[in-house]
C-alpha cells in the first residue's frame, strides 16, 4: 500500500462509521466504474481494428473513394 493510500486510510478511520462506509461506496463505485471501462475499452478496440481491416480491404478493391467534404 501506499504512503498516500495508508494516511488517506488511517484519516477515515477517524470518521464516524457512516463517514467510513460511504467513503468505502465511494471507492468501490470508482473501482467497479474503471473495472468496466477498461473492459469496454480492450473490446472496442478489437472492433476497431476489424473495422479499419475492411476499410482497407475495400479500399484496395476500389469500394471507398476520397472525397472531401464539399463533395458529399
Amino acid at each position: 500500500m501506499t504512503e498516500l493510500l495508508d494516511k488517506a486510510i488511517a484519516a477515515v478511520q477517524e470518521l464516524p462509521p457512516e463517514k467510513q462506509d460511504a467513503i468505502a461506496s465511494l471507492i468501490l463505485e470508482e473501482l467497479a466504474d474503471d473495472l468496466k471501462w477498461d473492459t469496454t475499452f480492450a473490446q472496442s478496440q478489437d472492433t476497431l481494428a476489424e473495422l479499419a481491416a475492411k476499410a482497407r480491404a475495400d479500399m484496395r478493391v476500389g469500394r471507398i473513394t476520397n472525397t472531401g467534404f464539399d463533395e458529399l
